[in-house]
């Protein structure tokens, strides 16, 4: 497997991170760019990149609140966000589809689990398509309900793992 470098995003990054979202999102589920660039700026701690020798690949974005609201579309903009709040609501999940098949998204997850347990978070919240339950599944999230969100005209299933 290729050697790769997972670390906290940069101003740099942003760019980069947008290209990714927008290929790599169905319809109007993709972040915007602001959205991108506010959530590197206001919770860099909580937004990862996983980088190969030929640039950024992938990466994971989010946000923490004291109560989570995953149909809370005002929350993607984070609001009401608050870095020291104990549970983490993961926004993005996303490799970029020329990297996707490697292990890359996997290692991210693994490496944004062991960070936010190093951050003192009690649980990590995340909205996923009904084909990647089985997925997170693996790295010890737990099914939580259909959401009620309908984001991007997505049907979205809750799941929730305590660190």
């Amino acid at each position: 497997m290729e050697q790769v470098n997972i670390r906290t995003v940069s101003a740099n990054d942003v760019d980069r991170c947008y290209e990714i979202e927008t290929v790599s999102y169905e319809g109007d589920e993709a972040a915007t760019k602001e959205k991108i660039t506010k959530r590197s700026r206001m919770y860099p701690d909580g937004f990862i990149v996983l980088e190969t020798k030929d640039g950024i690949a992938g990466f994971i974005n989010s946000g923490c609140a004291y109560d989570v609201v995953m149909s809370d579309e005002a929350f993607k903009e984070l609001v009401g966000h608050d870095p020291d709040a104990p549970n983490v609501v993961i926004m993005s999940v996303v490799v970029h589809p020329d990297y996707q098949g490697k292990g890359y998204s996997s290692q991210l997850m693994v490496a944004f689990i062991e960070r936010m347990k190093k951050l003192g978070k009690a649980t990590i919240h995340l909205m996923c398509k009904e084909r990647h339950v089985g997925l997170y599944e693996k790295f010890g999230f737990s099914y939580v309900k259909r959401s009620a969100s309908d984001h991007g005209g997505m049907s979205w299933h809750e799941m929730v793992i305590a660190l």
